[in-house]
């Protein structure tokens, strides 16, 4: 018997069926990257929100000694930094008063969470016992 060259079985992938399997893993990597990116940078935000209840809480306990609120983080209120615990931002209190005070956590440059659209700086605004955080969908509920 004599053996074709039709004959021969043919094993493995073809250089086009590769090129189309590494588009279609590239087009997934496109696409799925920036929602990836997002949401690291969404559950950053955590630390802004732990630091801005650990100055709130701070403020309390200054206020409960003192006629007005600290607007000194580090220094009046003891917490040693005004820089969030996984040093994503910088903490800073303006406006105090015997009746109120505004927190920002702005997010530090260099770390990424300066490209959390909208939410790189968060704030919250203590009058009258009431806090009012901003913008208010950047705050997990």
């Amino acid at each position: 018997m004599e053996k074709t060259l039709s004959a021969r079985s043919h094993a493995g992938f073809t250089l086009v069926e590769l090129m189309i399997v590494l588009a279609v893993v590239a087009i997934l990597a496109a696409v799925a990257l920036p929602a990836y990116q997002q949401s690291v940078r969404k559950g950053r935000r955590s630390d802004a929100i732990d630091a801005t209840a650990a100055v709130q809480q701070a403020q309390e306990r200054w206020r409960s000694n003192n006629t007005t609120y600290a607007d000194e983080i580090a220094d009046e209120l003891n917490l040693g930094s005004s820089v969030s615990k996984s040093g994503y931002y910088e903490l800073s209190i303006t406006g105090a008063t015997g009746t109120g005070y505004t927190l920002t956590a702005t997010a530090v440059s260099g770390k990424g969470q300066e490209d959390d659209t909208g939410c790189s700086t968060l704030t919250i605004t203590v009058a009258n016992g009431s806090a009012t955080p901003s913008p208010s969908g950047c705050w997990s509920r």
